[in-house]
């Protein structure tokens, strides 16, 4: 998929990614690892950026992050 964006957003690509990408996830059209995979990121990498946006990270769709740290802490 594309998107046409402004020249004034264009230079500005991977924070305007980044920002479609918290808010695709806020509104649950994308998983965490979806949306990291959008930003060319790790899932606990883009979970840093939802707090710029003011997205909670903590929904439904985490519980199976959640599971997996718990199991890495574990050991």
């Amino acid at each position: 998929m594309t998107i046409q964006v402004p020249d004034a957003l264009e230079k500005e690509h991977e924070e305007t990614t980044r920002l479609i990408a918290a808010k695709l996830y806020e509104a649950g059209k994308l998983t965490l690892r979806q949306a990291a995979e959008m930003c060319k990121m790790k899932k606990w990498d883009f979970a840093e950026i939802l707090i710029k946006y003011n997205v909670h990270y903590l929904d439904e769709s985490a519980t199976e992050d959640l599971e997996t740290f718990r199991n890495a802490l574990k050991g």
